[in-house]
């Protein structure tokens, strides 16, 4: 039971009745609007074809706020497929990244070891990008609460760098050096973050 989650269960309940209310004002609500869809379960028929909001539907949804239910198959304890759950939108998120970012799919290959390899790799990059990300989150502003630079704007410093290697004509020895057009200050946070001197 979470409080926090009672209030907004609360919350969200009285708007979608107020919404439904104004639209039964309004005549737009038949019987065939009836059904069990969001807020529509408070609905009841009366008569042969009057619908009415079931004011005792509201009072018997309003017990369950704060409450989440689980269903799993799983043999893990109760708390341990509630914690599970909060990490959801972490896996989630994985996913997306590896479709998106790392272009898992599609998979142009045909043997089995082959797509194997394919996924390794994608699932590699992404713990690469989970560490840049760590290491990137300590550049983050304490005082102002402003975020640190992130993997997408990382990337982008990243394309306006530029390294040139020549030949110094005074002692033979080969140099390199790294330039970037704009974006100093940034571009000296991200190189420092991961230990790159420029």
């Amino acid at each position: 039971m979470s409080n926090k989650r009672a209030k907004k269960d609360a919350r969200d309940r009285e708007k979608g009745v107020k919404r439904l209310e104004k639209r039964l004002a309004s005549g737009k609500i038949t019987k065939e609007s009836v059904n069990n869809r969001g807020y529509n379960r408070f609905l009841s028929l009366h008569g042969e074809a009057t619908v009415t909001i079931d004011q005792d539907k509201i009072a018997e949804d309003a017990r369950l706020d704060g409450l989440k239910g689980y269903v799993t198959n799983s043999k893990i304890r109760n708390k341990a497929v509630a914690r599970n759950y909060r990490n959801l939108s972490f896996i989630e998120r994985a996913f997306r990244m590896n479709k998106t970012d790392l272009a898992i799919r599609p998979i142009y290959h045909r043997l089995f070891n082959r797509i194997e390899d394919h996924v390794c790799i994608c699932f590699t990059a992404y713990t690469v990008l989970l560490e840049l990300e760590r290491i990137l989150a300590k550049t983050a502003y304490k005082k102002n609460k402003k975020p640190g630079i992130t993997i997408y704007r990382a990337k982008f410093l990243a394309e306006s760098l530029y390294n040139i290697e020549y030949v110094n004509p005074y002692n033979g020895k080969k140099m390199s050096v790294m330039l970037h057009t704009d974006y100093y200050e940034e571009v000296t946070k991200l190189l420092d973050a991961i230990g790159v001197k420029p």
